[in-house]
């Protein structure tokens, strides 16, 4: 009831977590293993309501467990919207499960995938939260150093043999398999590169050249005075190109999700998703066929908008929101992320910058033009209600 409250009183919907990816330092996230009885109650709820959004991320998408309840909120008539990736331990149910959510759409209630414009995934670096030799015993012994220190030490060989020669120490299996999958380790380059070949991962590599993966890794490491970036997709990358995502893409119903700006932010720099949408999609892939900036635009805005009951938005027309980017596409640049420490205490975060934004436009008025900033602040808070939204 609490939750229905909140939607009447303005809130577009209601999100939970149900991966176990998500913990906070007391345990996991209480969505994780909610019973399908209070889901089921909250879409009842949403359904008294007459509107609002549920959106959920689950690491089980495709199992029927999860497909259960989430029937039973499309049979009440709540829209849903959910994260959806290719799966590593079941590679083709991500198509099933997108045919299934437009065929719900179709009967009347509406279900729309959020979907990555490129692999989720980790960017390991000596200035991230976490790289393949975290947990050896003799980085520990310099992890909290600074920076010139450290690469300092890592440039001695005496250094480097021994701490080669060790095993991580972790008990956590996740990050037992996060710093050994070396298979899917790739150095992200400058510019970056978010789909590299198979035969240019830290395994290959080194069968190649006859060296072990830990020893490609630590090379990587010490590249660009140690700023170089290792890029580890987890999801989405099962075949080593962007065939699968570009599926996902092209599906009608999904809309783009997953380009995290402030979670996991000394590892994870996805905030810079609907630019590389922009320049790998329309204009630079290599690997793969292309795709029409229209339909990239349209997802990025108009369908995504929709999806959360903003219909005065996502598309250029008398009456609309101005809500506008003027980009210059030819010389539109993503440059590869690197770290800044301007968080409290000196915390760190990975920014990635781009050149090519003219200007951003926001309800009429510019807030940047030329890659700076203007005193003008047009945004405003949004209230859902019966015939869309209010801007207060």
């Amino acid at each position: 009831r609490v939750m229905a409250d909140g939607v009447r009183a303005g809130a577009l919907g209601v999100s939970t977590s149900r991966t176990i990816q998500h913990r906070s330092r007391h345990g996991y996230e209480p969505g994780t293993f909610a019973l399908d009885e209070e889901l089921m109650a909250i879409a009842d709820e949403l359904a008294g309501v007459g509107r609002g959004l549920f959106q959920f991320v689950s690491d089980k998408t495709y199992a029927q467990a999860e497909w259960e309840w989430l029937e039973h909120l499309q049979s009440k008539g709540v829209n849903v919207t959910y994260t959806l990736a290719q799966d590593p331990g079941a590679p083709e149910a991500y198509l099933a499960n997108m045919d299934a959510n437009h065929a719900a759409t179709l009967a009347g209630t509406p279900t729309a995938p959020q979907v990555p414009t490129r692999p989720t995934g980790l960017l390991y670096g000596l200035q991230s939260t976490l790289h393949p030799f975290r947990a050896h015993p003799s980085y520990r012994e310099i992890a909290d150093r600074p920076h010139a220190e450290r690469l300092a030490a890592m440039r001695d060989p005496a250094f480097r043999a021994r701490l080669l020669a060790e095993e991580p120490k972790t008990k956590d299996r996740f990050i037992w398999y996060l710093v050994n999958n070396f298979a899917q380790m790739y150095r992200l380059g400058d510019p970056a590169d978010y789909e590299p070949p198979k035969e240019q991962g830290a395994a290959a590599v080194a069968e190649r050249e006859g060296r072990t993966p830990q020893e490609v890794i630590y090379d990587w490491l010490l590249e660009a005075d140690g700023t170089a970036m290792i890029f580890m997709p987890l999801g989405s990358y099962v075949d080593h190109d962007h065939e699968a995502i570009r599926a996902m893409i092209e599906h009608p119903g999904s809309i783009f999700g997953l380009s995290d700006g402030g979670a996991h932010c000394g590892l994870i720099c996805d905030a810079s998703m609907p630019t590389y949408m922009l320049t790998h999609w329309a204009r630079d892939r290599k690997r793969g066929p292309q795709l029409p900036v229209e339909l990239l635009v349209h997802k990025q805005t108009q369908a995504t908008a929709r999806v959360y009951g903003l219909h005065d938005r996502g598309v250029l027309a008398p009456g609309m929101l101005a809500d506008i980017n003027v980009i210059d596409h030819a010389n539109l640049t993503l440059h590869k992320p690197h770290m800044i420490h301007d968080l409290p205490a000196g915390g760190r975060r990975l920014v990635q910058d781009a050149d090519g934004y003219l200007a951003t436009v926001k309800a009429g008025e510019i807030v940047v033009e030329h890659d700076e900033v203007t005193d003008a602040r047009p945004g405003r808070t949004l209230k859902a209600n019966d015939t869309g939204v209010t801007r207060i």
